[in-house]
């Protein structure tokens, strides 16, 4: 802290010698975005046509997949580029665009309070409990960082019974007496999505509202993943069970990393194109990582998609992608140079939500852990004296 406070007063003082000596730097007009990045502005109807697509990936896609990239980028780039940014440097959700997504009829989900204060990775010892009582059930506990919880109706949640010592699922309605949800600010990552703290003081779910049939982690993964995949008569332990039912999260956050680094990728050349130095553009700008984890992103979705994949494979695509993308986003914040943490030109924003893609759906040593057991067949997530 003492560090950042005493860095901070120094760029002050910095400003402040400025604007005394009337330096040219503070004289000089604003830098103009529309100048600097124009298909980063809301003057820009379009952006010009995607550059991350050197090597046609798009060939892989049907003829509907295709029409639906197009109908999802023009609504990314006409409502949602001109503005995120603003929202973004406020941590506040726009809500408004709500209902025009709805429309494009592509996502959907169920939000899900797993993580507690105390347990991320080792999600198999929640300390959240769910004790019987006649005609339901009284939950007590905490858990950290369930997204967009601010607004939400209806939680999932999972919490230990105090009788079996399993891991039960609940369905929670957003206004029941006792849950206490708030906002976890001072982020700076991912700072649209609202993610919360939630406390569960003696709240009471209904007997019809406990998720039926889940008595266990292993029967939570056949309700919780949609994974095509059945475990069958394999002997699973709770923790292995939990980390297949994240296997279908994990390949969703692959896809959001590409996502970030093929948008990345756009940015700086685009921006790279346009801007000049010494007389001649900064054009030898050369980002192709993007393009390995985009095809290993497309070909885990189809293991996936085929009911072919495997846990560790799923945990080998989030690993090796959120890894990669960082990198390709961390070497493009760079090639902007200041221009680099300025959330106006979306790179700044996109390296520190990046961090969150990398360390969430479990850290790039888990992942690790849980690939080499696929590979070898033994376990070594936890301590031996655990094992």
């Amino acid at each position: 802290m003492e560090i950042s406070f005493s860095y901070c007063n120094l760029g002050v003082l910095y400003r402040f010698e400025g604007l005394v000596m009337g330096s040219s730097e503070l004289r000089s007009p604003t830098l103009n975005l529309s100048i600097a990045c124009p298909q980063l502005t809301p003057a820009a109807s379009t952006f010009p046509a995607a550059a991350s697509n050197y090597c046609q990936l798009d060939e892989l896609l049907t003829e509907e997949e295709k029409d639906l990239q197009i109908k999802v980028r023009q609504f990314m780039e006409n409502e949602v580029a001109p503005i995120i940014s603003k929202f973004w440097e406020k941590a506040e959700f726009p809500f408004h665009l709500i209902p025009k997504m709805s429309t494009l009829g592509i996502a959907g989900g169920t939000i899900k309070a797993l993580s507690e204060p105390n347990h991320g990775s080792d999600a198999s010892s929640l300390n959240t409990t769910a004790r019987k009582v006649p005609g339901g059930w009284i939950l007590n506990g905490q858990k950290r960082w369930p997204a967009n919880s601010s607004f939400a109706d209806i939680f999932v949640v999972l919490a230990c019974n105090t009788s079996t010592n399993q891991i039960n699922g609940f369905i929670v309605n957003g206004g029941a007496p006792g849950l206490k949800i708030s906002k976890i600010d001072n982020k700076m990552s991912l700072r649209v999505v609202q993610n919360c703290d939630i406390l569960l003081e003696d709240v009471f779910v209904p007997d019809d509202d406990r998720l039926p049939g889940a008595n266990s982690f292993q029967d939570l993964v056949k309700i919780y993943s949609i994974s095509p995949h059945t475990i069958g008569d394999t002997d699973l332990t709770d923790y292995v069970a939990y980390i297949q039912a994240l296997s279908f999260s994990r390949v969703i956050v692959a896809w959001i990393s590409i996502g970030i680094a093929a948008g990345v990728y756009d940015a700086c050349l685009r921006h790279l194109g346009e801007r000049k130095q010494f007389g001649a553009p900064l054009a030898a700008f050369q980002l192709n990582q993007e393009k390995l984890v985009w095809l290993l992103g497309w070909r885990l979705y189809k293991l996936h998609d085929s009911g072919r994949m495997t846990t560790g494979q799923a945990s080998l695509g989030k690993a090796w992608i959120t890894k990669k993308a960082r990198e390709t986003v961390a070497l493009g914040r760079e090639l902007l140079g200041g221009n680099g943490i300025v959330t106006d030109f979306h790179v700044g924003k996109a390296f520190c939500d990046m961090e969150s893609l990398y360390t969430y759906e479990g850290s790039y040593e888990v992942n690790a852990l849980i690939v080499a057991r696929d590979i070898t067949g033994i376990a070594s997530i936890r301590p031996a004296s655990r094992l």
